[in-house]
Parts: structure tokens; sequence; C-alpha cells
């Protein structure tokens, strides 16, 4: 709004001041989903040239430059962009990672992906198909700013874990034409990852005799499912 703006994960900082020169933008605050470096290693440099920057961050492990630890329950207000930010417990690609809801708005981190989800390093199984589903709960029309385009390569493991989905191959299909024309495949919408994302359909019986086809297990219920999907998404 106006010449304000808010980073999430900045893992690089030249990125974020070169957009913040070419546009005429202040840099309000910044919004730290987890602690891993590809999301956090532009803050010294962001420190820097805003020495008063107000950066939001998980409440552990400590991360170098959160000044504003936040966890569930907790709410981050930026009133120059009018947007009042819910922050959510998503624990589950690491044991403390959040995500931040305002309105519409979904900034997950590496929890959720489109069509895909994060790694299990330094959570459970259990936890993030919990907070999966928790994500998946919101309304359709939440538009979902996943951190990183991983799209194309997730829709290509989405296709052996389901191969029959019409609405994922069409979609495979724009993203391929978005990429081709160096477009982002991102926002995408809650209601569209419910119908694409094979870690979001766990209880779809093709996914799952796929799972027990290249598994040999045979998942008797969705985090049974869950668990062999992501365990097979890491060697795909």
């Amino acid at each position: 709004m106006g010449n304000h703006a808010i980073v999430i994960d900045p893992g690089d900082a030249r990125p974020v001041t070169d957009w913040l020169v070419e546009h005429g933008l202040r840099l309000d605050g910044v919004l730290i989903t987890h602690h891993h470096s590809d999301h956090t290693g532009g803050l010294p440099a962001l420190l820097d040239a805003f020495p008063e920057l107000v950066v939001h961050g998980p409440t552990s492990p400590p991360i170098d430059g959160v000044n504003r630890p936040v966890g569930e329950g907790d709410l981050v207000e930026f009133p120059s962009l009018g947007l009042k930010f819910d922050v959510l417990a998503v624990p589950g690609h690491t044991a403390t990672h959040i995500a931040y809801l305002a309105d519409d708005l979904l900034f997950p981190g590496d929890t959720l992906f489109s069509a895909g989800c994060g790694r299990l390093l330094g959570g459970t199984a259990e936890q993030l198909n919990a907070s999966l589903r928790r994500l998946a709960a919101l309304p359709g029309h939440t538009r979902v700013y996943c951190t990183h385009e991983y799209t194309l390569a997730n829709l290509a493991f989405a296709r052996a874990a389901e191969p029959h989905n019409a609405e994922r191959d069409g979609w495979l299909e724009t993203c391929r034409a978005l990429r081709a024309n160096q477009h982002p495949t991102l926002p995408s919408t809650i209601e569209r990852e419910k119908r694409i994302n094979p870690f979001l359909r766990t209880d779809e019986p093709e996914l799952i005799a796929s799972v027990a086809a290249e598994t040999g297990l045979n998942p008797d219920d969705s985090l049974a499912c869950f668990t062999a999907l992501r365990a097979w998404k890491d060697r795909f």
C-alpha cells in the first residue's frame, strides 16, 4: 500500500534492496517462518541497511536478527499496509515452523508448496500432516504464497503418485507455459491445492494404491499414507 513494503523469508538481501530502490518503497518489517539459512541469510545486510527494522520470527531456535519473537496465536500488525497477520504454528518441516495469515493471504514458508510440501528436517510426519490439514481447512480462496518455486518438480511427482488427475494435468500445462515465459506459478490457492497436491489427498483411493505399489506397504489411514508418500518423494 502506498510506498510501504514488508518482506517474508529474505534468503538474500540484494534482491530485496534492489526491488525497494527500483519501486521507491520503504521496508516496514520482515516476517521469518523458520531458521533455515535460505530464509534468513539476508537479515544481517538488511539490518545493516535498516537498523530500526522490526523482524518477526519463531521463538526458537534463536535466529540472529529476529528481534520480535512470535508464536501461535500472536498477531503481527502493519498499519501502514493495512495488514494484520495471525501467527500459526505449523511444525513438521522444522519443529518450530510458523506461518502468517492475513485475511486471504497465506505465507506458509516451507510447510506447503504448490503440489508439494517440505521435507522433514526437525519435525515429524505426524506434525507435518496435521499442519497441512490445518492449512487445508482455510477458505478455498486463500492465496498461498509459498517461499520456493518448486511447482514443476512437485507436479512431476504428483503425476507418479496419482496418475489420473485431469485438473492436475491441466495445471501442469499452465505452469509449464508460465515458466517458459519466466513467470511464477505462485500464488496458488487452497482450493487448487486440495485438488492437485498429493500431500493433501492422502485419503484418495488411487493415491493410496500408488503408495502401496511403490512402497510395498498398505497404509491403513491418512497419516500412514502421508508418511509413506513423504518418504517416496524424498527419493523420487
